[in-house]
């Protein structure tokens, strides 16, 4: 795991695009198609933004899958992951192949085997991700399950992950959150063969050093901090999030 700090969250966000940029073209020169998944959330902002304008990426070559999902809500919600997603990236880049997340599907078992046989499919080639203010890596709330290699889990969300959904203004009160959603698990993210994880503003900085500081052990706790032991994982921070860190 590499880790890069910049004065603020556009030259965070930008650097972010610019790596996975590289990334995704470098993969398209070697092979006919690329899967992705895409984060959402206010920290995503700008690396989307950066990463909709990039030149040179073919995306009808590409197949996006999302990290997570409410249970309970369609994509006509202001806090749907389905309508960011299409509004922020879908519509501007145009995937050759898109699978999204049904969360008001009749039958929660069967939409998550249906997405857990599709992920399955293929390896994944690059996972854009976040980290939560509690740690969470996609909606995997602390203690997260670090065992199951189900692809796609339906779990409960935890009180901070429903008040972090507040204070970004997707919802008026905790009481609106749904309780449920649908989320990729943690080891079918670390079966990503790279990782771009873009954290910004100052609220992140204790799960940032929690998850990420040099003198910190991997523990279910913190779930972010399994991105210690992946590989290839690049992540790109402001120095509002890096603030707690010895380096920050």
């Amino acid at each position: 795991m590499t880790i890069q700090v910049y004065p603020d969250k556009r030259q965070s966000g930008t650097a972010a695009a610019e790596r996975a940029s590289e990334l995704m073209k470098a993969t398209l020169a070697k092979q006919d198609k690329l899967r992705f998944i895409a984060a959402t959330g206010a920290s995503q902002f700008e690396f989307l933004n950066h990463l909709c304008s990039m030149e040179g990426i073919d995306w009808s070559r590409t197949e996006m899958f999302h990290l997570d999902e409410y249970v309970g809500i369609d994509e006509s919600h202001p806090a749907s992951f389905v309508g960011y997603l299409r509004e922020r990236l879908v519509k501007q880049v145009d995937p050759g192949v898109v699978h999204f997340i049904n969360g008001k599907a009749p039958d929660q078992e069967v939409e998550r085997r249906r997405l857990s046989d599709l992920i399955s499919s293929a390896p994944v080639d690059i996972a854009f991700v976040g980290i939560g203010e509690n740690g969470h890596l996609a909606f995997n709330d602390p203690p997260a399950d670090f065992e199951t290699h189900e692809p796609y889990l339906v779990l409960n969300l935890d009180e901070r992950c429903r008040a972090q959904q507040v204070g970004e203004g997707w919802f008026c009160s905790v009481e609106e959150v749904p309780p449920q959603a649908y989320t990729m698990s943690v080891q079918q993210i670390l079966k990503s063969r790279r990782i771009i994880c873009t954290v910004p503003d100052e609220r992140k900085a204790e799960a940032v050093r929690n998850c990420l500081g040099d003198d910190v052990e991997v523990t279910a706790e913190w779930p972010a901090s399994i991105l210690k032991t992946h590989g290839n994982c690049d992540v790109f921070l402001d120095e509002a999030a890096a603030s707690l860190l010895s380096c920050g």
